[in-house]
């Protein structure tokens, strides 16, 4: 049979339907001898070729159908095993790299992909096996995964008895039929673009009021108790009008995405029975991952899973977020040479994978993965551009952020920021404004390119993350300083000059701020693990990075020591309170706001349960719980930063001196404890870890920032010519404030709040010295130290069996423990010698005491009302107050 010439000139590969029923087939291999395109159809329905192509007698074993291949046009043959029809048309080309086929017949949903015929040298880095179903690397949509099967590779090789793959890459070419031991193309009919085009509700977002919240799909509702069962998990979970109110609630703007095109684990990972959860492993560039969307949209094809996704970004559209989509561009899921062949190594290996200079059939790697994409090669640029053109223009995402990004920018082995990729991205007239954020590093040689991609990317700031953990957690933890003083500090508030005012047209947004991501702790592990726990892992614990600034504070895990829990509350706060008050790009990791924990593993990649699944028990509790305050300060604290004009620019506070040192600035001035300006030797002086940060505006009311970084309360001198209000502070959720005079405020939440008091430090120390109080009814009573108040002193709400002892506040010196009182199951007065502020109520509570007190007055002699004192290791933001004028 002659087949029709295409209705169309095709210059890039992919399916296209035509009006006369049929489709226009594209692909490119420069190195292929023949390529066919292979149609797959249901036993259930007539073949819809029947009467053009040469018939294979039923279930014809794959070498009668490889050899008939060759001498026909068109053939078929029918697979018993997997109830299924294989058609395959012979392609024209190559044409400039291109292959040519007009299909007769084409329908939405027709599964499909590719055989292709060519030289099997492996040493020279040619892998071609007809045996080997390929996938369509610009198909929409894919079905199916591939099986840990002998077939699936294109060298001889077997399954041992322990299920690992035996062989060697660069033996026999293996000449089993791969077709049902891997995933189809389904092809998606995209001629109805207003059904598919970008909806008009693009947010936009500009970069400076721009806060990122990294989630996974399907961890952040897998456990989602306000979702029906079938949604949770899924694009139409994330997409619930629940989950987008508490989205709002938080304040975030933009929700940036694990990767969701479709993916494959690596052999490793199947071979020990684990997923790869976090996705970076690309099966399809063009096709969303079915596995996340809901159970009636997989059975109903690809194009309902697709239309799952375009659903879910128009509806956090509506509700006002940018959809961000991470893109692993930088390797495939086929791994090294040794990995299965289902797509782009069996089209064309020598094309798509960079290979070792002085060997073409070893793969160079610089992602860790086994394989690199060639982005030198013009083709695999167009791709991507590809690609990311559909996503943005079909689906709708706002943004990027690009994996691994410098192997995407490396030419002759080396990074450069003038790299054709970069180029096409920044020229495109759509990709060009869209939020494009580079991960600046790979596992190559000089693989940390921090601030060199220059504009308009932007790029995760690594130097933020490692000062910030180091000046509040090690440091502290260890007692011992480790350079990260006031300069380093104030350097990253400031925007990070030092990285990215290198290129004149980028600004302080440039820098993607954070503390933690997907990949490493989350904060509240980060607070509460010394060492790394990756054993669920598989790999006895060798995965996952072994520096990461983190601290157990005495006592690896969860702990019910209150100090230690106090400890890290403010430490986690702390952190949380330095991203969301520097400038630059704040990006938070979904869960840290309510201290989700993967009870330490920092490289969860394999873990698809509840070790990733974030846990949202106490979103339903009945009382409010520390995880609902916790996140309750987070989103007063972005709601602050949100409200300020002088965030919402994207200049830079100040810049640095060539000596390293901050420039004088007209938007910053900055100040000692005791209200002087620092000296140069002060910057340079790591021991110096408390200042005052005051950001001046010339249109609206100054804020200043306050970092208490020492181990005990300090006075502030504030600037003297304004009066001054708190806004927040990290010190608020574990009890204290700031406080205008010479001691800080300790204080008791609402009676409805009393969880707190299970919160509250064992004894005084220098940090926390609350009070504490702590009921357990199986503890024995205790007698007086010193005369006990009567009964009848005590309130009458609190009654009990036993007794606890309180330790006492600063100020508060003395305690007293009581006996029991008849007739009571939990009991505790209180009685402070020698305060002059007794309690005013005493409640139990749920087997808690929550005591409440006046607030504090200024100590005797704090005359000066421009003194603040403030909570030991802590950060604060203040505001002018604008109805006063300057103290006198």
């Amino acid at each position: 049979m002659q087949l029709p010439q295409l209705h169309r000139y095709a210059t890039r590969p992919g399916l296209f339907f035509t009006e006369d029923g049929g489709a226009d087939v594209v692909a490119r291999s420069e190195t292929a001898e023949q390529l066919w395109f292979c149609v797959l159809e249901s036993l259930d329905v007539p073949s819809a070729f029947y009467n053009d192509a040469v018939r294979i007698h039923d279930d014809a074993d794959s070498a009668e159908f490889i050899q008939a291949m060759q001498q026909h046009r068109i053939c078929t043959r029918v697979v018993r095993g997997l109830r299924m029809r294989e058609t395959l048309f012979r392609m024209d080309g190559p044409n400039y790299g291109l292959w040519y086929l007009h299909l007769p017949k084409a329908w939405n949903g027709m599964h499909y992909g590719y055989r292709a015929q060519g030289a099997w040298d492996p040493k020279h880095g040619l892998r071609f096996n007809p045996y080997k179903f390929l996938i369509d690397p610009y198909a929409k949509g894919v079905e199916g995964r591939m099986r840990l099967d002998p077939a699936a590779f294109a060298y001889e090789c077997e399954i041992d008895a322990e299920g690992h793959v035996k062989g060697s890459a660069w033996g026999a070419m293996n000449r089993l039929d791969s077709l049902g031991k891997v995933p189809m193309s389904i092809a998606i009919d995209d001629r109805d673009v207003t059904k598919h085009d970008a909806d008009p509700s693009h947010p936009h977002v500009p970069w400076s009021k721009t806060v990122i919240y990294e989630l996974h799909v399907k961890g952040f509702t897998a456990n989602a108790p306000w979702l029906p069962e079938e949604l949770r998990g899924t694009y139409a979970g994330l997409a619930h009008p629940a989950t987008l109110s508490y989205l709002q609630g938080l304040g975030v703007t933009s929700i940036e995405l694990l990767p969701i095109m479709a993916k494959q684990p690596e052999v490793f990972l199947q071979e020990h029975g684990r997923p790869n959860y976090w996705g970076y492993s690309t099966l399809s560039f063009f096709a969303p991952e079915p596995s996340y969307a809901t159970r009636t949209a997989q059975e109903q094809g690809a194009d309902a899973v697709r239309d799952e996704v375009i659903m879910m970004v128009r509806a956090l559209h509506e509700a006002g977020f940018e959809v961000i989509m991470d893109v692993v561009f930088n390797h495939t899921c086929e791994g090294g040479n040794a990995g299965p062949s289902v797509c782009w190594r069996g089209l064309d290996n020598l094309s798509f994978y960079r290979r070792q200079q002085q060997n073409a059939g070893e793969l160079e790697d610089t992602t860790g993965c086994g394989n690199t994409i060639d982005f030198t090669y013009t083709h695999n640029i167009t791709f991507a551009v590809d690609a990311l053109s559909y996503w943005a223009k079909r689906i709708g995402i706002d943004g990027f952020r690009f994996d691994l990004a410098v192997s995407l920018a490396r030419l002759n082995g080396a990074f450069t920021p003038y790299h054709p990729f970069l180029y096409a991205l920044r020229s495109d007239p759509m990709l060009g404004n869209l939020k494009l954020i580079m991960e600046p590093w790979d596992l190559g040689n000089q693989g940390w390119r921090t601030g060199q991609f220059l504009s308009p990317f932007a790029e995760w700031n690594d130097r933020f993350r490692d000062t910030a953990r180091r000046f509040w957690v090690t440091e502290v933890d260890h007692g011992d300083n480790e350079g990260v003083g006031m300069q380093e500090m104030a350097t990253r508030l400031c925007g990070s000059a030092d990285l990215f005012a290198t290129d004149p047209g980028r600004g302080a947004t440039s820098s993607i701020n954070f503390i933690t991501a997907h990949d490493g702790f989350t904060l509240a592990d980060l607070t509460q693990y010394a060492h790394k726990h990756n054993e669920a892992n598989g790999e006895h614990n060798n995965d996952g990075a072994n520096i990461n600034y983190c601290a157990n504070f005495g006592e690896e895990g969860p702990t019910n020591d209150r100090r230690v829990q106090m400890i890290r509350e403010r430490t986690r706060m702390n952190m949380l309170g330095t991203l969301l008050l520097s400038l630059g790009t704040p990006m938070m990791l979904a869960g840290d706001e309510f201290n989700n924990s993967q009870y330490g593993n920092n490289n969860a990649y394999c873990q698809d349960n509840d070790i990733t699944w974030l846990n949202w028990d106490w979103l339903v509790s009945d009382k409010k719980t520390p995880e609902f305050h916790r996140m309750e300060a987070i989103s007063k604290l972005i709601a602050v930063r949100k409200s300020l004009d002088i965030y919402h620019h994207e200049d830079f506070f100040t810049r640095l001196s060539q000596l390293g040192l901050l420039k004088p600035s007209s938007r910053v001035q900055w100040l000692l404890p005791d209200g002087t300006t620092p000296m140069e030797r002060d910057w340079f002086d790591t021991s110096i870890r408390s200042f005052t940060m005051r950001l001046l505006a010339s249109d609206e009311l100054d804020v200043v920032i306050v970092v208490n970084g020492d181990g005990e309360p300090r006075q502030f001198h504030m600037p003297p010519d304004a009066r001054w209000h708190l806004l927040w502070s990290s010190a608020e959720t574990t009890c204290e404030r700031p406080q205008q005079g010479a001691v800080t405020e300790h204080f008791t939440p609402e009676p409805e709040l009393s969880f707190w008091a299970s919160l509250l430090p064992k004894e005084q120390d220098h940090l926390h010295g609350n009070i504490y109080a702590q009921l357990r009814a199986d503890e024995p009573a205790h007698a007086p130290r010193h005369a006990a108040p009567t009964a009848a002193s005590a309130p009458s709400a609190v009654e009990s069996t036993t007794a606890q002892q309180i330790g006492a506040d600063a100020g508060f010196v003395d305690s007293w423990i009581m006996p029991p009182l008849p007739r009571v199951h939990n009991a505790i007065v209180a009685h402070v010698a020698k305060s002059a502020r007794p309690f005013t109520r005493v409640r139990a509570r749920d087997e808690m005491l929550l005591l409440e007190e006046p607030a504090p007055r200024a100590a005797a002699g704090a005359t000066d009302a421009h003194i603040w004192t403030f909570p030991a290791l802590s950060i604060s933001i203040l505001m002018q107050d604008a109805k006063d004028g300057p103290l006198q």
